[in-house]
């Protein structure tokens, strides 16, 4: 690591320079093989397309890779060294892998029984969403590091300190975690906002405000789910509704029950926010210079930043698979999803969103797997390909991946919270996405 006086010109450089090209990476528009999209999708849909062949084999090295390392997490190996050690999980996750591992191999070995391998149940699951969620969260995760390593994350925290009390009776540090969720994963930022919990900077009330309210999906997983419903050309858009909609819902949220409830206990003694000193914006820079001056080389960075990239997709694929396949199942041969959506299908029909049958199937889905909403609603309008996408991005509770890392750890979250929360999210995100979507299209 590097330290630079943060008063240099050279520092300045590097937090202007890499904050702005990891967001124009993500959102500026450009044209390509005859339609507006972004250098994100461009990245990911040459080497989806290109090398598809090669992204079959590395995803399959992904899953099993995964299912090695969590063996190896509990041996000599977890205690030596922490890559490894990271793959240590709860037995819900470790079961996940496991079977992640064997649907991998029954895929693409074409060994199994037919029901797996029909194209619109594995087929789909892994030669859409796997591979693409493989290639999008590395390359993501690069060009986050861009915006987290030299400054940016700070930068923006710091702007966004005044609202985070008034609005969401959270201190404003609390916009870091937000932002390491969006730029780069919900277990970054639940990481965070466990560790800051543990440190009695946040007491348990904020603590879980904080993990259920802004612990949303990155930005590739945003990109992931826009290229399934053939969104992309809509990306910044669809961040931008969602991104709006997420903090109106914790705004709405944290000021009802259960969250309300929760008493203000620390952990410890209360380590409390020091005021901003001075004017913000000056307070902002500094800080994001700061950062900037600490961070090290670019190549250390960005590979740091892939390395993390490529375990995370390491420790949600095989679970995206497993669940997936399993949804797809139960929703191909059982009536269970019609029964869950059939309260749901008048309301998306009064608010007037076409194909009310599967936008609502769609909508209840999404607890089991965020991906699964748009596998749903591929062949339906493009009013409905954006409710649902927006929906499915703002839920946030899925028993794929948040609801078990949430109950894992140190925050007084349980079980009925994630539930209660997903249902009173889904409910208040319908009429406000309803309008949206009808002035949007």
């Amino acid at each position: 690591m590097t330290t630079t006086d943060p008063t240099s010109p050279a520092v300045t450089r590097r937090l202007v320079l890499a904050t702005v090209a990891g967001a124009l990476f993500f959102l500026l528009p450009v044209r390509w093989d005859g339609s507006w999209t972004v250098p994100f999708d461009v990245a990911v849909s040459t080497i989806t397309g290109e090398l598809s062949w090669l992204v079959e084999y590395y995803s399959l090295a992904l899953i099993l890779g995964a299912l090695a390392l969590t063996v190896a997490a509990y041996g000599p190996a977890g205690e030596r060294w922490s890559f490894v050690r990271g793959f240590r999980a709860p037995w819900l996750m470790i079961l996940l892998r496991v079977a992640g591992a064997v649907l991998a191999l029954m895929i693409v070995t074409r060994t199994g029984p037919d029901a797996v391998l029909a194209p619109g149940v594995g087929g789909l699951m892994y030669g859409k969403l796997v591979a693409a969620v493989a290639v999008i969260v590395p390359i993501g995760a690069l060009f986050v590091t861009l915006f987290v390593a030299f400054g940016g994350l700070e930068l923006v925290g710091t702007l966004a300190r005044p609202v985070m009390r008034p609005l969401f009776r959270v201190p404003g540090r609390a916009a870091l975690d937000g932002i390491a969720s969006y730029v780069g994963s919900y277990s970054v930022g639940l990481y965070v906002t466990n560790k800051m919990y543990l440190e009695s900077r946040y007491s348990a009330r904020e603590a879980v405000v904080i993990a259920t309210c802004f612990s949303t999906v990155s930005l590739g997983f945003f990109a992931v789910v826009a290229s399934t419903l053939d969104l992309l050309p809509y990306f910044g858009l669809l961040v931008l509704v969602v991104s709006l909609l997420t903090l109106v819902l914790a705004a709405i949220l944290c000021r009802v029950p259960p969250l309300s409830r929760i008493r203000d206990r620390y952990v410890g003694e209360p380590v409390r926010e020091p005021e901003v000193p001075g004017r913000l914006w000056p307070a902002a820079v500094k800080a994001g210079r700061h950062r900037a001056a600490e961070s090290g080389s670019v190549l250390f960075e960005t590979k740091r930043g892939l390395i993390d990239g490529v375990r995370l997709a390491m420790t949600v694929v095989p679970a995206i698979l497993t669940v997936g396949v399993l949804a797809v199942l139960v929703a191909n041969h059982t009536p269970l999803f019609e029964w869950l959506s059939a309260p749901v299908e008048p309301l998306i029909s009064l608010v007037g969103i076409p194909d009310s049958e599967v936008v609502a199937q769609s909508t209840v889905i999404g607890i089991s797997e965020m991906f699964l909403p748009a596998l749903l609603a591929v062949d339906v309008s493009l009013q409905a390909k954006f409710f649902v996408a927006a929906m499915s991005l703002t839920q946030i509770f899925f028993f794929s991946a948040t609801i078990p890392l949430l109950l894992s750890l140190e925050l007084p979250v349980r079980l009925w919270h994630c539930l209660v929360l997903f249902v009173l999210r889904t409910l208040i995100s319908i009429p406000i996405l309803a309008v949206v979507t009808h002035l949007l299209f």
